[in-house]
């Protein structure tokens, strides 16, 4: 039988909507409209008050795109990840905070993410260097940039503090893209960030496997490890809607014009026709979500003044821009200068 006061210890900002209460009082701070903001997230002001309500990870996502809009800061998410307590993720930090190694606190992390963020699954690989990946489950990747870099900013702030050192990654890559300025990124992760890469990722060298932990405590990790293994035990095996899985599959390969059904049912294991079965048991087929996902890519990319029209149609699998704006046009019923300019504006 678990212990009521370590229940307690599952209060985490980074996934049962601790980053959607951190946002919310930012916005709060600057005098947004926030019952407009939670309106359009499908989100209520008593879930935002009581930190025991769990958040979807699709209506955090949601509700941190709008905030940002809102408050016109397209860093919110990797803003917020410097300026709050660590010691609020709750038994997720301990739980790292009291192991004995460096390594032994990321494999923990990875290992019991799952408990408290059914939406993002973190994997611990040793090798040539010490690499931290996250993987989307069951929530579509491309819609998320804050929460993301939220968690990339949050595990690297946490590394420093557990070991006492500013340690640097030798690579953090980000599937998303960005094409502005990326000074405030260089300067707190110490190295260059490569977005538009093919995986999430945090990496460093591996010498820090080694490093002690400032804080370590044998006997509360062991507490800890005893109640995160029994929480992972009653965890819920839904892992959300298959065409998620589809729809993060696809992303990567519309530049390279490989987004076609038979390769995505080869990245993801299934043949085609599983592919199609499982699509279709959910109301959907393969050519609906790859246009859907084109449309929401679309809307995303045209706010990034960096990317010409070009770009966006290369980056969305197109080969001519026609062929995009004439796609998009059917979308919205404008062409995406048109809706350039009334976002301008």
């Amino acid at each position: 039988m678990s212990d009521p006061n370590l229940e307690r210890l599952g209060a985490i900002p980074s996934a049962g909507g601790g980053i959607t209460r951190l946002a919310y009082a930012r916005a709060n701070e600057a005098g947004v409209d926030l019952g407009l903001l939670l309106k359009k997230a499908g989100l209520t002001l008593h879930q935002i008050q009581d930190p025991d309500v769990r958040l979807r990870v699709r209506d955090q996502i949601s509700f941190l795109n709008l905030a940002a809009n809102a408050l016109q800061d397209d860093l919110l998410g990797f803003r917020l990840a410097q300026s709050f307590e660590l010691r609020e993720i709750g038994f997720l930090y301990y739980v790292s905070a009291s192991s004995a190694l460096l390594s032994e606190a990321l494999q923990r992390a990875a290992r019991y993410s799952s408990i408290v963020n059914e939406g993002i699954s973190l994997k611990y690989i040793d090798g040539r260097d010490v690499c931290i990946t996250f993987d989307y489950v069951g929530v579509s990747r491309h819609l998320d940039r804050h929460q993301i870099e939220f968690f990339v900013a949050t595990l690297v702030r946490m590394c420093r503090q557990l070991t006492g050192l500013r340690l640097v990654p030798t690579r953090v890559r980000l599937t998303h893209r960005r094409d502005g300025d990326r000074s405030e990124f260089s300067e707190f992760f110490g190295a260059g960030v490569e977005f538009g890469a093919g995986v999430d990722e945090v990496a460093f060298a591996a010498t820090i496997k080694h490093m002690p932990i400032v804080s370590a405590d044998p006997y509360l990790n062991q507490l800890l490890i005893t109640y995160c293994e029994e929480a992972l035990s009653r965890r819920p095996t839904n892992r959300g809607s298959f065409r998620s899985s589809v729809e993060n599959a696809i992303v990567p390969m519309l530049p390279h014009g490989k987004a076609r059904a038979g390769e995505i049912a080869r990245q993801l294991g299934v043949s085609q026709r599983t592919l199609a079965r499982r699509l279709s048991s959910e109301g959907r087929t393969f050519s609906d979500a790859l246009e859907n996902l084109r449309s929401d890519l679309a809307e995303r990319y045209l706010t990034d003044e960096a990317l010409t029209i070009s770009q966006i149609a290369w980056l969305l699998g197109y080969q001519e821009v026609s062929a995009f704006t004439h796609a998009f046009k059917r979308w919205t019923g404008r062409t995406p200068r048109e809706a350039r300019s009334c976002a301008a504006t």
